[in-house]
């Protein structure tokens, strides 16, 4: 496959990737803002980490990231432990509410996905898109 075709394959990849999660979280009715979500989710996928840490996997500066930390702790959704390596830091780790609020959202952006498959997708459809969810996802695991 020539050079031309692998950008043209990638962002096309890049585009729909893009706006399926701008949509995504358009559509989420939720009290947590988007870095909420976005840190809370994260957690919850990679486990404990630093405030540095959640902030570098997010793209944004630690002081805002510590920002979104303290709210959600204060609404009991993380907590903080000494990092035993440095005594400096803090571990975050979600709270067993924090699970539960993060799993809730994704159980509910799954049942609007399969109703909006089931309603204006094909069988062929559906089964193209489910072939090509572990390669997208692989994708981004190399990225």
């Amino acid at each position: 496959m020539s050079q031309n075709e692998l950008r043209e394959a990638a962002a096309a990849v890049h585009a729909a990737v893009s706006l399926f999660q701008r949509r995504a979280r358009e559509s989420k009715s939720s009290e947590l803002s988007l870095p909420e979500r976005a840190a809370l989710s994260r957690l919850d996928r990679n486990g404990p980490d630093t405030t540095a840490g959640l902030a570098r996997w997010e793209q944004i500066s630690p002081q805002a990231m510590g920002v979104t930390v303290t709210g959600l702790e204060a609404k009991g959704l993380l907590g903080r432990s000494p990092d035993p390596d440095d005594g400096r830091r803090s571990i975050l780790t979600i709270t067993d509410k924090g699970i539960d609020v993060v799993r809730a959202g994704r159980g509910a952006l799954t049942d609007r996905i399969a109703i909006t498959l089931g309603e204006h997708f094909s069988a062929g459809e559906i089964e193209q898109i489910r072939a090509a969810a572990p390669l997208i996802e692989r994708l981004a695991g190399l990225l």
